[in-house]
């Protein structure tokens, strides 16, 4: 029997975890043993872990990695605290060197400068193949044995601000980069053309059976009431990426059109208070509702009329596919991946970025309940699990190089 290990930090809400629930609910535990390693047993997903994988035990130096300094030095790591210390200063610096607003480089840093003193993982396993699920990188590379390791992209390379020498050496130690999507792959060769080589296209796997289980386990009716309002659904971070910070004015100028609207808005993150700011801003405190966290999110999607994704980048978004695989109608921004996500006008509508024009291409898509009715029948008539993917996996581990 192959033997499989997938490392990753957490299982907190997140397009990229329940991508990675999909995975492992794919892979045949018959042919394949399959150990999952957290850097931290955390995470509302953990509940979601399908039988027959094995989760590795804790190791309290990988803890270190996200939780307070203070609270760290005070437990005893002092040489990994001291560690990241370092890196959060080195990392300050290059920030302000380049002038990064939103910078990836803390996080790398973090890993960076710490792997070295953690231990090994699985020491006396060698497994066929090794992943490195999530950003950074450092941890498989170099703490565990295995005969092939492939490392995971999940987001659009050229909006990201990093450092690209030191994440270049990163990636280099891999056999092969995964990619989520075509464009996800064009925007990483952009910024890496070194490794074009590496690149493998895997896209992101559902869980079907069990998504459509979970739709069912409770009602909704209570927070998205079925009345007059055509309800939006938008799922992810309260983050800059997201970009829900503008769904108040977005929504205040559909309102402004004639239509009657509610936008719920699920999930949690550092731009909450921006968002609520933005709700009161526009006054749309009874339009724009945040329900805050969601273990289930799927009954919301079933709920829901229309699924909105307004970031302003993505890789692959998971919950546009899972809205499509509910037959929603879809409507996403024009960020650069857009064209990847979904056939524009046919399975979703891709509209402007800018919320005056964001705004008015959605009232438009709104008004033509023809088009409406024929992109939920083009969503039901397709397949959005992905789940044949997993066979290329398979090719990976089989492929002698």
């Amino acid at each position: 029997m192959k033997k499989i290990l997938i490392v990753s930090h957490a299982l907190e809400l997140g397009g990229a975890e329940r991508s990675l629930i999909g995975l492992l609910d794919a892979i045949d535990k018959k042919e394949y043993k399959v150990d999952l390693f957290l850097l931290r047993h955390e995470g509302e997903l953990i509940s979601f872990i399908p039988e027959g994988v094995n989760l590795l035990p804790e190791i309290p130096a990988y803890t270190v990695l996200a939780r307070p300094m203070v609270q760290t030095l005070k437990e005893g790591h002092v040489i990994l605290t001291a560690a990241r210390m370092y890196g959060k200063i080195k990392a300050d610096k290059y920030i302000k060197k380049c002038g990064h607003t939103d910078s990836g480089v803390p996080l790398e840093y973090s890993h960076k400068y710490t792997y070295r003193f953690m231990p090994e993982i699985q020491p006396d396993e060698e497994y066929d193949l090794a992943i490195s699920f999530l950003t950074p990188h450092y941890i498989v590379t170099n703490k565990v044995h295995a005969k092939k390791k492939i490392a995971w992209i999940h987001t659009d390379y050229s909006k990201i601000q990093i450092n690209k020498s030191s994440e270049l050496k990163m990636w280099s130690t891999y056999d092969k980069i995964i990619s989520i999507s075509e464009d996800v792959t064009k925007s990483f060769v952009i910024r890496f053309p070194e490794l074009e080589n590496k690149i493998y296209l895997i896209e992101n796997i559902l869980p079907e059976n069990a998504i459509r289980e979970q739709a069912k386990e409770f009602s909704v009716i209570d927070e998205m009431p079925r009345n007059e309002s055509i309800r939006f659904l938008s799922i992810g971070r309260y983050c800059f990426q997201k970009n829900f910070d503008n769904v108040p004015e977005i929504c205040a100028r559909l309102i402004e059109c004639g239509l009657d609207v509610m936008w719920y808005i699920i999930g949690f993150g550092p731009d909450e208070a921006k968002i609520r700011s933005k709700i009161e801003e526009f006054h749309m405190q009874k339009r724009v509702i945040l329900l805050g966290k969601k273990e289930n999110p799927y009954p919301y999607i079933e709920e829901c009329d229309v699924y909105i994704q307004p970031s302003r980048y993505e890789g692959k978004s998971v919950t546009v596919r899972e809205a499509q695989m509910f037959g929603k109608p879809v409507i996403i921004t024009e960020y650069s991946t857009a064209k990847s996500q979904l056939e524009d006008g046919v399975d979703g509508v891709i509209v402007p970025m800018d919320n005056e024009k964001c705004a008015e291409s959605i009232y438009w898509v709104l008004k033509n309940e023809d088009e409406l009715q024929e992109l939920k029948n083009n969503c039901k008539k397709r397949e959005y699990s992905n789940a044949k993917e997993i066979r290329k996996m398979y090719e990976l581990i089989k492929k002698e190089d």
